[in-house]
């Protein structure tokens, strides 16, 4: 499938249905994977075998390589309240004269909306427990995570799939607050031209940058388009194990009474699947258009922070 730079009005957001908590208890046990895997702090990234490395590099066909990260950002707005850091620490003035270092310095708090991360399966804890059933109090402390650390996860090499929703809809984007269903990734693959399978990594695009650039930024923790948790059980069906896109993978405001971020629950505390947030896709939504195929060899290699729960990190997708 291709697509061409379309400007029809994107339908009004929809986040809903609603779901009560106590049915969202019932799909939260329904789609949890604890006690699958050992070592269980690598979660769903345990189903991705030597055999499924193959299979994904065989995806690579014109060595078109697309990067996914966010620059660094160290500016402040609505959607970036705590910006990264970055400063020269040494202007060639320090060292002997011959050769001159140059020498920078960079931190960042990024679990929020302005850096493009993994989430590792330590990052979230729901009623108190982690993946596995882990108590979260008993394994979190001022430390770090001593289990489902980013560490423990290592790289992940698998086919990638991009739902690219408004090159199917014809749209620019999906407005903040829209849901995306079952239906939505169904029909979306067979536009597409894909399929879900086991080990496969799953990217999100709601066009989010692409309305950013255009309208100016806004909060996506009041407002951003994502999946509903309706859409879950079928990715769980699937057996993916990495759900990423370019905003959190939430839609928000999130339809389940009393809990902000239930896709990030289902995902990392039930079965066990990181999270790539903050992704800008609009480059491989181009790329994959103009190869008209929207699977890939994707590669995450977060960084190996011992007791982390999660990373900064620059997908790349290989066509």
């Amino acid at each position: 499938m291709t697509s061409s730079p379309t400007h029809s009005p994107p339908p009004p957001p929809d986040n809903g249905p609603r779901m009560s908590r106590e049915d969202f208890d019932s799909l939260f046990v329904s789609v949890r994977t604890w006690g699958t895997w050992s070592p269980a702090d690598r979660g769903a990234w345990n189903r991705v075998t030597p055999a499924h490395v193959q299979r994904a590099t065989a995806l690579v066909r014109s060595g078109v390589t697309v990067p996914m990260a966010l620059p660094w950002n160290t500016v402040p707005g609505p959607d970036n309240g705590k910006p990264a850091l970055h400063y020269m620490s040494d202007l060639g003035d320090v060292e002997a004269p011959e050769p001159s270092c140059h020498k920078d310095f960079i931190a960042v708090d990024y679990h929020g909306k302005g850096v493009s991360h993994l989430d590792a399966l330590s990052h979230i804890a729901y009623r108190g427990q982690l993946y596995d059933g882990r108590t979260a109090r008993e394994v979190v402390d001022a430390a770090g995570a001593h289990f489902g650390a980013v560490s423990e996860l290592g790289p992940l090499v698998t086919k990638g799939v991009l739902i690219d929703l408004p090159a199917v809809l014809g749209t620019d984007w999906l407005e903040p607050g829209t849901a995306v269903h079952a239906e939505d990734v169904l029909a979306a693959e067979k536009a597409l031209g894909v399929t879900i399978a086991e080990g496969d990594a799953v990217l999100l695009r709601s066009g989010h940058f692409r309305r950013r650039a255009e309208l100016g930024a806004w909060n996506p923790d009041n407002a951003s388009a994502g999946f509903h948790v309706d859409a879950v059980p079928l990715l769980a069906e699937r057996g993916i194990s990495l759900l990423g896109g370019d905003g959190d993978s939430d839609v928000r405001p999130s339809p389940v009474d009393g809990l902000h971020s239930p896709v990030h629950a289902l995902a990392l505390t039930a079965m066990g699947v990181p999270l790539l947030d903050n992704l800008d896709l609009e480059a491989l939504s181009n790329a994959c258009a103009a190869a008209g195929r929207y699977e890939f060899l994707l590669v995450v290699a977060p960084l190996n922070v011992p007791g982390g729960t999660g990373s900064p990190v620059n997908p790349v997708a290989v066509l």
